[in-house]
């Protein structure tokens, strides 16, 4: 919206051209979210007190997480409020990119809330039923995929419809351009022609996944949000980048094909600033927890963000806590029906087996941020050297 006024009144008032500057709107992104958290933080904090918006806690988990009942949750909405008004003040809303994002966090922030209401509501610390929540996960990460899957190629929504009905009428066996195509870590020339199902198939995944291990991962204070906070000021290294060396400003054989990648920075910056504020209070001893509102929308959020920026692949190194805090999971139940009754960890998520092993809160967290740190150095390392190599 800014940024609109500031294009519209420009000649005007020459002082405006700053908000065609990446770097300025980034930045105001990024503190216009941080201070919506930290302000709003203690207000949101008593409301949800007052609701008596309170954790229920699993009696098969840690002991320890007992004193942590009645902790507000549902804090996943000042994230998501910080990121709306920010995105709003400092994000170019004609960028048909910025819309899919948004819409996946939002809906996966209303699926977390259904399921944080019955938590609450109905003090059932599983809440929503798991083949209800993935039901619809899987809506929402379908449309995502079909949608995201044409736009690369239209240049404009009614172009998209158009290109989808191309491929009804086909016979679903139209392919989709090179711009298109997987691109694999450190071999940027190297990709994979998805082809529609592909491209909806993996996009699905990536959406689904990243939702799931996201909140798998949010089972100790700061953890998850902490680790996301990472990720999202990766995004911003990589979409100004992306920007730079793209087809359209540098072309050449190193160029990305990518569209509009800017204000896909400026959104990241919006987001990371929101879980900044929000980690405030999250931190150990937290005052409040995000609940799946919160983890699920942000693990959509960084899903759809990797995909519009083409780094699908590299979420797994870039997000490499979530990926190794899901994998402790599935070896978990894999091992325990296999082996019948037998487990690998003491309690899976792996946060939880440390715990049990005498290890403190704190320690795990700032020990699994270091991971979590690693693992972004590691992406963004092998997303550079794959520009250097090709």
């Amino acid at each position: 919206m800014l940024l609109w006024l500031a294009q519209h009144f420009q000649d005007q008032l020459g002082a405006l051209r700053v908000f065609n500057f990446i770097t300025f709107r980034a930045v105001f992104a990024t503190l216009t979210a941080l201070l919506i958290g930290l302000l709003f933080g203690p207000a949101v904090i008593r409301l949800l007190t007052t609701l008596k918006v309170g954790q229920a806690v699993r009696t098969d988990g840690p002991q320890t997480h007992l004193v942590k009942s009645g902790t507000p949750t549902m804090g996943g909405a000042l994230i998501l409020i910080g990121i709306g008004i920010s995105t709003l003040l400092w994000v170019d809303w004609s960028n048909r990119f910025v819309w899919p994002v948004l819409i996946v966090t939002l809906g996966f922030g209303v699926i977390g809330w259904v399921d944080d209401y019955r938590k609450v509501v109905y003090k059932d610390p599983n809440g929503m039923r798991s083949r209800e929540k993935y039901l619809w996960q899987s809506l929402i990460g379908l449309l995502a995929a079909i949608y995201l899957a044409f736009s690369v190629s239209g240049p404009t929504n009614t172009a998209v419809l158009e290109l989808f009905m191309s491929w009804v009428q086909s016979g679903f066996s139209m392919e989709l351009p090179q711009k298109a195509d997987l691109i694999v870590p450190f071999f940027k020339t190297v990709s994979y022609p998805l082809g529609v199902w592909g491209f909806i198939a993996l996009t699905y995944f990536v959406i689904v996944g990243t939702s799931n291990a996201v909140n798998l991962t949010d089972g100790l204070d700061g953890l998850a949000t902490g680790a996301a906070v990472m990720i999202f000021v990766a995004f911003i290294l990589i979409g100004v980048w992306e920007f730079g060396q793209s087809c359209a400003v540098t072309p050449g054989p190193k160029c990305y094909q990518v569209r509009d990648p800017l204000d896909i920075a400026v959104l990241s910056a919006a987001f990371a600033g929101a879980c900044g504020g929000f980690l405030w209070w999250n931190t150990s001893p937290a005052k409040i927890f995000m609940g799946d509102v919160g983890a699920l929308a942000l693990g959509g959020a960084i899903a759809a963000i990797a995909i519009v920026l083409r780094t699908q692949l590299l979420l797994a190194f870039l997000g490499f806590l979530f990926v190794l805090i899901t994998l402790s999971v599935i070896l978990q139940v894999a091992y325990f029906k296999i082996s019948k009754g037998k487990r690998i960890f003491k309690m899976a998520p792996l946060q939880h087996h440390f715990e049990l092993v005498g290890w403190g809160e704190v320690t795990i967290v700032v020990r699994f941020w270091i991971i979590a740190a690693l693992g972004v150095a590691a992406g963004l390392g092998l997303f550079y050297a794959q520009w250097v190599v090709s």
